[in-house]
């Protein structure tokens, strides 16, 4: 900056090409020295000039992406909501179906004929003695006297009635024709052609009959034939008497 002050006091006292610069030189020498200092300033303001540029196209190329995920998802919403909406329906119908299988098995589920805690076992199937004419044909739950029978599955009563030995006797016929026979009771809850559910009271435990006690007296009879062991007929069906 001197040599330029310098410079330009020579031009101004007069200074000749004799003495070694004209004044054209002389506003060349001044352009050279002030040059780099004003270079570096025009520098300076380009560069900044060119990183805001930069920085606003960066915003504008960020606004644009965000510009079009916000699109994209506003497009997306609808069909996303209406996938859930299907799906929360297709999960409840298998909901209410599972619901309505449960309760099928619910109601065909085979149920003891006296609630378990009442009832003791004494005679089981195939127990021989003095007691019967021939060896036992069912499974006996004694309980006192006037404790609830109640159908061990879902069926029709065929009938009611005094059946000899066996005092006040209900038959139930299940709907593939196995006959359930409830024996010695002292009072019936049915009558012919009923329509019972498993665990519906059908009579009342009673000591009528060939007995030492009061008990029913169940015998179960696939296709109304021969007996068969209640005992493993219950058990088949998830009870244990």
């Amino acid at each position: 900056m001197a040599v330029a002050v310098a410079a330009l006091a020579f031009t101004a006292t007069g200074g000749s090409a004799g003495h070694g610069h004209s004044r054209a030189e002389a506003r060349t020498l001044i352009a050279g020295h002030l040059g780099p200092s004003l270079g570096s300033g025009s520098t300076s303001q380009s560069l900044s000039t060119d990183l805001l540029g930069e920085r606003k196209r960066q915003v504008s190329r960020d606004s644009q992406r965000q510009a079009m995920a916000d699109a994209a998802h506003q497009r997306l919403r609808p069909a996303t909501q209406e996938q859930g909406k299907e799906t929360n329906a297709a999960l409840a119908k298998l909901a209410a179906s599972a619901e309505k299988q449960a309760g099928l098995l619910a109601k065909d589920a085979w149920q003891l004929p006296v609630t378990k805690g009442v009832y003791h076992l004494t005679a089981r199937f195939g127990s021989c003695s003095g007691l019967w004419a021939h060896c036992h044909t069912g499974l006996d739950f004694a309980a006192p006297t006037g404790t609830p029978i109640h159908a061990v599955a879902n069926g029709t009563i065929t009938k009611t009635g005094w059946a000899g030995a066996y005092g006040n006797r209900t038959v139930e016929t299940l709907p593939d024709g196995t006959e359930l026979w409830y024996a010695h009771q002292s009072a019936f809850g049915v009558t012919p052609g009923q329509k019972v559910v498993a665990g519906q009271e059908i009579g009342l435990v009673g000591a009528t009959g060939n007995v030492t006690g009061p008990h029913v007296h169940l015998e179960v009879r696939p296709g109304a034939g021969d007996p068969v062991d209640p005992y493993q007929a219950l058990v088949a069906h998830g009870l244990h008497p």
